[in-house]
This record gives structure tokens, C-alpha cells and sequence, in this order.
């Protein structure tokens, strides 16, 4: 097959990446820290997420389905990975083949693992007031978990981003079940949880959006690096005048003579409409390029300032700070990372 080079890439940071694994293993104290790279690794790409994670020393990994366990394989040693959408039938297979463990989220999926018999290990989800996935505290505390081999007891936090009364509420009622099950650990905190500090912490940690760059809570300003960097190739450059309008329903006119640079991206891309009119950017050198008209499915528009100079085939740097991007774009910095599509080419510097 004829290699063809993708007029996308994802600049990736493996520097930063780990920077930000070990600040988060610095603030989870005593408690290990994991890795969540479910998604992809959160659209980098969860194999070489987890390749540098682990040879950084995390030992913990997270996916939410066995596809994405299965292809993660093989581990790297000492490494444990779990499933976090826990087991269904139809994964049963792969759940009894691959050395991986199902976080268990409802009593059918307990009497499901428990019918597998030979006390293979699990986790578990508690629900302790997200309403999502988990089993209820009380029928953890009634013997629901009884004869599990249980490696790590689970739950989320629904609100950690925000100083808000439910994470002590959570907190509280996740706490409440130390000794009272025979799992070995204890885990609550993702990113933000990390950030609200070390009573949350417990036994392990399980960040996301934080190795990836992303701003969980104001404690990660100035401590957490940019890891990605969408680059994309100009297709044409063309000149337009003013009347002249831009892309889908003309929602753009130019009043005045203007340069455009035409690129190869899009919505299909994870570069959604919520960058149209001028919401959206670029840089080229010390240049701003601003997004004009609407985003399309595969093509955007830019204006070239004057003294700007690009031209067709040329590399330039789409503006992604992420909660920069958030706030323009309206979309989260999850939406921005996992939505990343599959056309980028992806470099680990």
C-alpha cells in the first residue's frame, strides 16, 4: 500500500505529558497515580499515552471498553489495566482472555463475574450520588461484594471541577466504606478530585484531562503543559474582495480587500462549527490568522494579515490552548481532545 502523508498532525508533547503525570503523582500524595487513556488516550493515541506513562512509572491504566483493552496488548510489565463500562455477556471472552479486570458497576454484572467462578480479581464502581455507573453504598455495606476478589473499590465525583458541597457529600459516603469490603484499595479523585487535596486522594488516583493538557480546576494553572498541537497544511491561498463572501449561507462578507488562507480542516476533523466567525485561529510565526464564514465538514478559511507570509503546502498552528478553546468555542476541553478525529497524522516529540 502507498504511504500518503496526512495534511493534518497532532504535534505531541511526550515531555509535557510526563511533566504532567508526575505534578499529579507530586499532589496525590501517598496515593498511587494512575492514568485514565480511555478514548484513545483522549484522542493522542492510548498506546503511545500509555508507553510513556509507564516508562514513567505509572502502573495504573484506565479504558472504558474491552476493544480498547484488547488493543493495548500486550501490557508493559508490572502494568494493570481495567475496564471501565465493567462486563457484559458479549464480553465475557475477552474479559476470561486478556489480563485486564472489569470495574463492576451493578449487581447483574457482579452475579455475571461471580458465575466465572475461581475468584478471578475485579473492581468496583460505587455510586456514591453521581447517578451514572455503580452499585448503591448500601448494597456494598449489605454484602453485595461478598466473596469478590476485589483489587480496587471505585467511585467518581460528579462535581470536582467546582467548590461545590456534593464532593464532601461524596467524599464522605465513598469514606464511609474503608474496611467495610475486602478490596485491597480504595480510589476516588480524577484530575480535579486531585486538586481538591489529599483527603480525596485515598489509595489511587485516576486523572484524565490533566496529563492531556487540560485545565482541571485553577490549581492545575502554571503546573499543567500543553501536550498537543494541531497542525494543518494550507491548500490555497486567494485573494478576495470587498463584497465577496465566505463559505456556507455567506455568513461572511469581506467590506474590504482581503488575503485568505484555505485549510484542510473541518467538523469531520473535531474542528466544529462553534469556531465560525472569527472564534477560531491560527498562527503563523507572531501572526493571528482568524477564522471567517463557517467551519465546513473538511475546509476552513483564514485571513492573512498583511506581512503574513503562507502559501500552498504550508504547516501552520491552529490555536488549541484548550480552555482558551473552550471559552471561544463553547465546547469542554474533552469535547476539543476526544473529538479529535482519526486524519491527523500523530508525532511524539
Amino acid at each position: 500500500m502507498i504511504a500518503i502523508p496526512s495534511p493534518l498532525r497532532l504535534r505531541l508533547d511526550g515531555a509535557a505529558l510526563t511533566h504532567n503525570w508526575r505534578w499529579l503523582a507530586a499532589q496525590s500524595g501517598s496515593a498511587a497515580c494512575g492514568a485514565a487513556i480511555k478514548a484513545d488516550g483522549y484522542g493522542l493515541g492510548a498506546r503511545g499515552v500509555m508507553d510513556r506513562l509507564a516508562n514513567a512509572g505509572c502502573r495504573d491504566f484506565f479504558v472504558a471498553t474491552w476493544a480498547e483493552a484488547a488493543a493495548l496488548m500486550p501490557l508493559h510489565p508490572g502494568t494493570m489495566l481495567s475496564v471501565l463500562h465493567g462486563v457484559r455477556g458479549d464480553d465475557m471472552a475477552a474479559a476470561l482472555t486478556l489480563p485486564a479486570r472489569p470495574v463492576l458497576s451493578s449487581l447483574d454484572q457482579i452475579a455475571r463475574w461471580r458465575s466465572a467462578g475461581a475468584g478471578r480479581p475485579c473492581d468496583v464502581m460505587v455510586d456514591t450520588g453521581m447517578n451514572r455507573l455503580g452499585i448503591a453504598v448500601a448494597d456494598a455495606l449489605a454484602g453485595a461484594l461478598d466473596g469478590l476478589t476485589i483489587e480496587t473499590l471505585m467511585s467518581h465525583l460528579a462535581s470536582a471541577d467546582q467548590n461545590n458541597a456534593q464532593n464532601e457529600r461524596q467524599r464522605a459516603a465513598f469514606s464511609a466504606l474503608a474496611g467495610q469490603t475486602r478490596a485491597r484499595r480504595m480510589s476516588l479523585a480524577n484530575s480535579a478530585g486531585i486538586c481538591l487535596g489529599p483527603d480525596y486522594a485515598f489509595d489511587l488516583t485516576r486523572p484524565g484531562l490533566a496529563l492531556y493538557g487540560g485545565i482541571a480546576r485553577g490549581e492545575c494553572v502554571g503546573n499543567i503543559r500543553a501536550v498537543v498541537q494541531p497542525q494543518v497544511q494550507v491548500l490555497q491561498v486567494r485573494d478576495i474582495v470587498a463584497g465577496d463572501s465566505v463559505g456556507y449561507n455567506a455568513t461572511f462578507t469581506a467590506a474590504a480587500p482581503l488575503r485568505l488562507a484555505i485549510i484542510n480542516l473541518g467538523y469531520a476533523d473535531g474542528y466544529l462549527r462553534g469556531f465560525s466567525g472569527g472564534r477560531g485561529g491560527a498562527r503563523v510565526g507572531e501572526h493571528e490568522l482568524a477564522v471567517v464564514g463557517r467551519v465546513s465538514m473538511d475546509l476552513t478559511a483564514l485571513v492573512v494579515p498583511d506581512g503574513c507570509s503562507v502559501g500552498e503546502g504550508d504547516w501552520i498552528d491552529i490555536a488549541y490552548d484548550l480552555p482558551t478553546a473552550s471559552a471561544a468555542s463553547g465546547l469542554s476541553q474533552y469535547e476539543l481532545l476526544t473529538g479529535l478525529g482519526q486524519r491527523y497524522g500523530r508525532a511524539w516529540a
